[in-house]
């Protein structure tokens, strides 16, 4: 298996992208935010019901950041036609980005676990290498909805009915191909330089799904400058 790059740190600089928008006709750069400090979020598809959680928790506090002088900036790894008619009907102050193929999250070192062969004699290192053996003894419950904590597939099964959200052809396909994806939260100053980083389940699979609270994302923006 290939050596993936490691997330980037604060004292990083934040790398270039372009990418289509959601919200609106058109595309999102970084050359666009240039200037401006923004907080930028890498998530799994529209499949994820936790992703579409803590966007959901990042629309609530876009106000906040916003009066910060801090843009909210979320990549969604979904097809941006399907994303486009999702939030249509979903409005978000967050700009929305698409990147199917998570090019942004590899750029950013946003890790996907790679689960090793049966019997591989290859060493585990989570997150980027896993057996299954580890995936499937996973319990989560980090929103607290559960009565007890699930397997995380079962998690979402749970709670895409629980939101009667169905995945159609693109969420299966992107589901496919990018299941083990992870989630990052980078802040970046006005100088393009990133103040503030937070990977999804470093400690292992049972802690996947947490993802930084609004108050420690207030926090480290109330840190921008200092």
């Amino acid at each position: 298996m290939a050596d993936q790059k490691r997330p980037l740190q604060p004292g990083n600089t934040a790398p270039a992208f372009e990418l289509a928008t959601a919200n609106f006709d058109g595309t999102v750069s970084l050359a666009d935010l240039s200037g401006r400090a923004f907080l930028i979020g890498f998530f799994r598809g529209l499949h994820c019901p936790f992703c579409r959680r803590q966007l959901e928790q990042l629309a609530g506090i876009e106000p906040s950041l916003s009066a910060a002088g801090v843009e909210t900036v979320a990549v969604i790894n979904t097809p941006v036609e399907r994303a486009r008619l999702y939030f249509r009907h979903r409005p978000t102050p967050v700009t929305l980005l698409c990147d199917p193929d998570c090019r942004t999250h590899r750029a950013y070192g946003v890790p996907h676990a790679e689960f090793l062969p049966d019997g591989s004699s290859e060493r585990p290192e989570w997150p980027y290498r896993a057996t299954m053996a580890q995936f499937q003894a996973a319990r989560i419950n980090p929103t607290g909805e559960f009565s007890e904590p699930l397997q995380p597939m079962e998690a979402n099964t749970v709670l895409n009915a629980k939101d009667r959200f169905a995945l159609d052809q693109a969420d299966h396909a992107i589901f496919a191909k990018h299941a083990t994806q992870l989630v990052g939260h980078f802040l970046v100053d006005a100088n393009g330089i990133i103040a503030w980083a937070q990977m999804e389940e470093l400690d292992g699979p049972s802690s996947l799904c947490i993802f930084p609270t609004a108050t420690e994302i207030i926090a480290a923006v109330g840190e921008l400058g200092r």
